[in-house]
């Protein structure tokens, strides 16, 4: 049975090795942060699902630890933290030389959103003034005209 305060603790070191927030952790592994505020403060036990989604993103984090305290954190043949996980392979990386022949890729995708503005049916004279993006890690960029 795992100890729930022990648990917390636990928790609590995931938490600063990675240098996060509560909520930050809790968007990291897809949980909500109440998920994280009801745990942390005791009210509520781990769930399995919640335990596997810590594992799953975090592969430094021994499950036998997590639950029971034995083993060590980080797994001992990777003692550096990892900040963030790699979203690309090293063969989805591209190569430094193709940057200097790739000078104009971003004046491509400028026109290629102009020319999909510029698609859109017109009914009055309005023009664009704004577009804002949003990205799903919370952030957004704005571009004005």
């Amino acid at each position: 049975m795992v100890n729930t305060k022990e648990f917390t603790n636990r928790l609590q070191e995931i938490i600063e090795y990675y240098d996060l927030t509560a909520s930050s952790f809790a968007d990291k592994i897809e949980v909500g942060r109440s998920s994280i505020s009801h745990l942390l403060s005791g009210r509520n036990k781990p769930s399995l699902e919640f335990v596997m989604k810590i594992v799953k993103t975090f592969p430094e984090v021994e499950l036998y630890w997590l639950l029971n305290g034995k083993g060590s954190f980080p797994k001992a043949e990777n003692t550096s933290p990892k900040k963030t996980p790699s979203y690309y392979s090293k063969k989805d990386q591209v190569p430094a030389q193709n940057f200097e022949n790739d000078l104009f890729s971003e004046s491509v995708q400028v026109n290629e959103i102009g020319k999909a503005v510029s698609s859109f049916p017109s009914k009055t004279d309005k023009k664009i003034s704004r577009v804002i993006i949003f990205y799903e890690d919370g952030t957004f960029d704005a571009f004005e005209n």
